[in-house]
């Protein structure tokens, strides 16, 4: 199973990974608090402080259309923000 889908690169979790050594992932819905931290520890090798989750629920949305109304759902997911020890970093940019 894996338990790191994609890490959260926007603007705020940027400045939360300057300000407070915090970094966010989209995680699966069924990995726990423990299998989040070693899974980065073991990915990034680095050592994390905490782990902190947050569930979100798929949105409706609806639009119109020549045939009329179509509604849908967005998909659920699942988000990890992490805090790493002091002195540990974590770079997304290498890679590119």
């Amino acid at each position: 199973m894996e338990i790191l889908l994609k890490p959260i690169v926007t603007e705020k979790m940027t400045g939360l990974g300057d300000k407070y050594n915090r970094y966010g992932f989209v995680v699966a819905k069924s990995a726990n608090k423990l299998q989040i931290k070693q899974a980065i520890e073991k990915l990034y090798d680095v050592t994390v402080d905490s782990v902190n989750t947050m569930r979100y629920g798929g949105k409706i949305k609806t639009r119109n259309t020549k045939s009329g109304l179509l509604a849908g759902r967005t998909a659920s997911r699942k988000k990890a923000v992490v805090t790493l020890a002091e002195g540990n970093k974590i770079d997304f940019y290498s890679n590119i």
